[in-house]
């Protein structure tokens, strides 16, 4: 909901670091934050929260530094942005695991598993709505668009998902109200993108 806000304030800080890491592949940089991000599953599967948190902060900063270093170097691929990707989608798995075996209890694990079972439909939604949409020309080529892919917008996107994540980590022993909030939200926006689609596809 907030991504395309902030997208260019986003740019704006995160370019001047891209200087010193000219030398740095973008992929590396992707690989490195999956390190960093499954680090911060695995601090909050042992009851470090404060320290996942801090990871996770680190991860979503290379999250979004690997992009603009692709721009800046002129090296943007398809395959760096299936793998900047498909590594958000582990990490956003791996950290909620991570809690729940850390809080363990029925509710925790209830809670989870109709978390990850929304998220696999949201992605599900996004993803071939994107597809739908490239097939139809309308994707991020045609709109110049700075992503891989286009993303339509929903009320949860990946400024309310680092959000959520930060309170997971901040709250743990509020994890089976926040888990079922964010589920709650997400099939919402689910709802949302079939609206849109049932109209526009």
């Amino acid at each position: 909901m907030m991504d395309k806000a902030l997208r260019i304030p986003k740019e704006r800080v995160l370019q001047p670091l891209t200087k010193p890491l000219a030398h740095v592949s973008p992929t590396t940089l992707t690989f490195i934050g999956l390190g960093v991000g499954l680090a911060a599953a695995v601090a909050a599967a042992f009851t470090q929260p404060y320290l996942a948190l801090g990871l996770w902060i680190v991860n979503r900063i290379i999250d979004g530094l690997d992009g603009e270093l692709a721009r800046a170097t002129q090296t943007q691929s398809d395959l760096g942005g299936y793998l900047d990707l498909m590594v958000d989608l582990t990490i956003y798995a791996a950290i909620p695991v991570g809690l729940t075996i850390a809080q363990a209890s029925f509710g925790n694990w209830l809670a989870l598993a109709v978390l990850l079972s929304v998220f696999y439909i949201n992605a599900g939604s996004w993803m071939l709505l994107s597809a739908l949409l490239e097939k139809r020309k309308q994707g991020a080529t045609a709109n110049a668009e700075r992503t891989s892919i286009t993303m339509p917008t929903g009320i949860i996107e990946g400024t309310e998902t680092v959000i959520f994540y930060s309170l997971f980590l901040i709250f743990p022993n509020y994890l089976s109200i926040l888990f079922w909030a964010l589920s709650v939200l997400v099939v919402l926006t689910i709802i949302q993108r079939l609206l849109w689609a049932q109209k526009n596809i």
